[in-house]
């Protein structure tokens, strides 16, 4: 049975951020995802997240320059030592939330840019960063993003992400399958599920609707299907739900009663 953590930084906005973590729990979410955790104290967080009986399940490390408009550092050459200094940050708040997985964001291809030096470079971080969290059993995520949403990023292909996770050949450097950014680049949901799962390098699951981005029954992608499809596999990870609300976070919640009176989530 697959199991569905709420993402704070979309969803619940309706409430103060903090305030989010016990509406989730309300709604019986066990867990929750949110983009950064970095305004906040991270014992603050903690606190939050026992209060409302809730687990971490994913957190992005510092994105670089968020007032620039920056996604990421991973792939940009001459910002390494900066990097390292954001996966150190995050690696600290990972332990105080008892979070197994953090998400690196590759970054924006500079405009003309020679891709073979930001694929090394992105390589090499992302080295360095599993090898940094694996002293900390933690898994380090990388995730393909449409370049409709994110214009410009760097990473946007599951083959791409999943030959350098091999290239690297770190256990704990795995992958985020968002699948509504994989509807959008490539399609073809249920057969790129039935491709890299059983690999295990697949690390966590994102949802949204398809195109809008709103709740999972709005939109071309049959969730329930794939629901199914992940569980006849075994996926045992958490299923973020990471999408806008068309009108209120609990109005739209259907679809998870539905899931969970199909047995096919919790």
């Amino acid at each position: 049975m697959v199991k569905f953590a709420a993402n704070l930084s979309m969803l619940y906005t309706e409430h103060g951020f903090l305030d989010r973590f016990q509406a989730a729990a309300e709604d019986g979410f066990k867990g929750v995802e949110f983009m950064f955790p970095y305004a906040w104290p991270a014992h603050e967080l903690a606190a939050r997240l026992r209060g409302c009986g809730l687990a971490q399940a994913l957190f992005n490390a510092p994105p670089g320059r968020e007032d620039a408009g920056e996604r990421g550092l991973a792939c940009l050459p001459g910002r390494q030592a900066e990097f390292r200094d954001g996966i150190e940050r995050a690696l600290e708040y990972a332990e105080a939330l008892s979070c197994p997985r953090v998400h690196v964001m590759a970054g924006l291809a500079p405009q003309g840019a020679d891709r073979a030096r930001l694929r090394e470079t992105y390589v090499g971080n992302l080295a360095w960063a599993a090898q940094a969290a694996v002293k900390a059993g933690r898994d380090v995520l990388m995730e393909p993003i449409n370049t409709r949403d994110i214009p410009g990023y760097f990473l946007n292909r599951q083959a791409d992400a999943h030959a350098i996770a091999e290239e690297v050949g770190a256990p704990n450097l795995r992958v985020q399958m968002d699948l509504y950014h994989c509807q959008i680049v490539e399609g073809d949901l249920e057969m790129r599920i039935r491709q890299y799962l059983p690999t295990g390098r697949v690390g966590h699951i994102q949802i949204a609707g398809v195109p809008a981005r709103h709740e999972p029954d709005d939109g071309e992608v049959n969730y329930p299907h794939l629901f199914k499809v992940l569980d006849e596999l075994g996926y045992d990870g958490w299923i973020g739900c990471e999408y806008r609300p068309a009108n209120g976070t609990r109005a739209g919640l259907g679809w998870l009663r539905s899931a969970r009176a199909a047995g096919l989530g919790a």
